[in-house]
């Protein structure tokens, strides 16, 4: 294939999107290695250079990863992606924890205007339903509330769903073929709900954190609503801007 200079898009952001594409279309499957630059500059008929910085640019995304000596492969998600990446809770001293979780319930129901909304789907759509505790030291910290389509995820109701694992995003990819690859959360203060007092070991009416994130794939589709309700006595919520 051949890529040419016109146009208004320049030549390197349109080998980015052509590589974005095989990625977003599964021809290069999570943890494979893609071609050289040398052998992929070869192939659309461009610099090396053009190739590299587009490659940079996905390396910086979090799309693709450079590994030493060993090439340039598609990202995958893990225990510590699902840590540094997507996680922002933290301890006193700034040190993060992946929490243990413990579901609680994981059902199939009609979507509520809201879960609609978030993941774009059509009124009353069949969506899975989870809610999980998480515990970090062993105190109980997170209640979440997890959305899912159910055309996506439908199985994992089979069983009751209590054997999903700690991180979700590593379920996603390697049962289903679906990479989250980006986020868009808000944050505000709640008052502990009598279930949430329950669940949490706290007064009703304690302040909590709510962090909504709706997770989405590489062309930005949204695949998964996560509400999480955060007692911040031990911990609080840290990011850094860059």
């Amino acid at each position: 294939m051949l890529i040419t200079g016109k146009g208004s898009i320049s030549l390197y952001m349109q080998i980015r999107d052509l590589l974005v594409a095989k990625v977003g279309k599964g021809e290069w499957l999570p943890g494979s290695i893609i071609p050289s630059e040398i052998n992929l500059a070869r192939e659309l008929g461009v610099s090396q250079g053009t190739v590299r910085k587009a490659i940079t640019e996905l390396v910086e995304s979090n799309v693709l990863t450079r590994r030493q000596g060993r090439g340039t492969f598609v990202s995958t998600h893990d225990t510590h992606r699902a840590l540094f990446h997507f996680f922002h809770i933290t301890d006193s001293k700034g040190h993060k924890v992946l929490p243990d979780s413990n579901v609680l319930n994981c059902r199939r129901k009609p979507a509520s205007r809201i879960e609609s909304s978030k993941l774009r789907l059509d009124a009353g759509t069949s969506i899975i339903r989870i809610e999980r505790m998480r515990r970090i030291s062993d105190i109980p910290t997170m209640l979440e509330t997890i959305t899912l389509p159910a055309d996506l995820f439908g199985d994992l109701v089979e069983g009751g769903g209590y054997e999903l694992p700690n991180t979700l995003y590593e379920l996603y990819e390697k049962r289903y073929g679906i990479t989250i690859h980006s986020a868009d959360e808000q944050l505000r203060a709640v008052a502990a709900s009598r279930h949430d007092a329950k669940i949490l070991n706290l007064e009703v009416g304690t302040p909590l954190l709510e962090i909504e994130r709706v997770a989405l794939t590489l062309d930005k589709t949204p695949v998964e609503l996560r509400i999480s309700r955060c007692s911040t006595r031990n911990h609080h919520y840290h990011n850094t801007i860059f």
